[in-house]
């Protein structure tokens, strides 16, 4: 098994649901564009989980083909599967938090997950560049 490959589908995977999700609250609240009127309810709150996926897939998605294409294992990997971990609980914890405006551990512990886990990444990709 690819741990790289399986964390990259995973993130794809979880980026569509989250799209779709969209798609059907869409249609469910007969909002076809921008944000619904409550701003703490199911679509604003879905659109706000899908959008914070759209931010940081990519750059997760890049950084570990990157890794995987260049022979990578060790503590980069368990920061893969960490990093895939925080970015899956992250919409979860938007989509169920009891108020979006105050901490959730959840939802916290996902975003430092997130941000320690892309630090780590970018140190250890600054590290093989100036290794050459």
């Amino acid at each position: 098994m690819n741990v790289y490959l399986l964390c990259s589908a995973i993130l794809v995977i979880a980026y569509f649901l989250l799209a779709n999700n969209v798609s059907r609250l869409r249609a469910q609240s007969k909002v076809g564009f921008g944000m619904a009127d409550d701003p703490l309810g199911p679509l604003n709150r879905a659109i706000r989980a899908h959008g914070n996926s759209a931010e940081y897939t990519p750059v997760f998605l890049v950084l570990f083909l990157y890794f995987l294409s260049s022979g990578a294992s060790g503590w980069i990997t368990g920061v893969v599967v960490g990093v895939t971990f925080c970015r899956v609980l992250h919409p979860i914890s938007i989509l169920i938090a009891p108020d979006l405006n105050a901490i959730y551990p959840p939802r916290f512990i996902s975003a430092v997950g997130t941000y320690l886990g892309g630090f780590a990444l970018g140190a250890a990709l600054m590290i093989r560049a100036l290794n050459g």
